[in-house]
């Protein structure tokens, strides 16, 4: 599911409802096309912000390997764009350190469920 223009709104909805159902983002952030898996959704001082877990892609800093604890984002998803859902079918990507307790999102709308 792409649209052409999407507003900060739909973004949020179409992060949050990956989070539900475990499935990949797919969006552009700061000129890189990402693939991630979305921890937590909510606001952070008064803005959107999600935490998301990226596996594939581009990044200004370099992506580490599948697994690592160096591939957490934290983005103002009005930052994001071009964003797209994929079923995951299985594929969820995260680090051994993701913890319930992380600072991107103070104010938590939804979080993925690991159990």
């Amino acid at each position: 599911m792409v649209a052409g223009q999407q507003t900060t709104d739909e973004i949020y909805e179409l992060i949050r409802q990956a989070i539900v159902d475990k499935d990949v983002v797919i969006a552009s952030y700061h000129g890189h096309v990402r693939e991630m898996c979305p921890h937590v959704i909510g606001k952070k001082n008064g803005h959107a912000h999600a935490f998301l877990y990226q596996f594939a892609g581009g990044s200004s800093g370099g992506l580490k390997p599948d697994g690592s604890p160096s591939n957490w984002r934290c983005l103002r998803v009005d930052g994001l764009s071009q964003v797209a859902i994929r079923k995951s079918e299985g594929e969820w990507h995260t680090a051994s350190n993701y913890s319930e307790v992380q600072t991107c999102v103070d104010g938590i709308d939804v979080k993925v469920n690991l159990t």
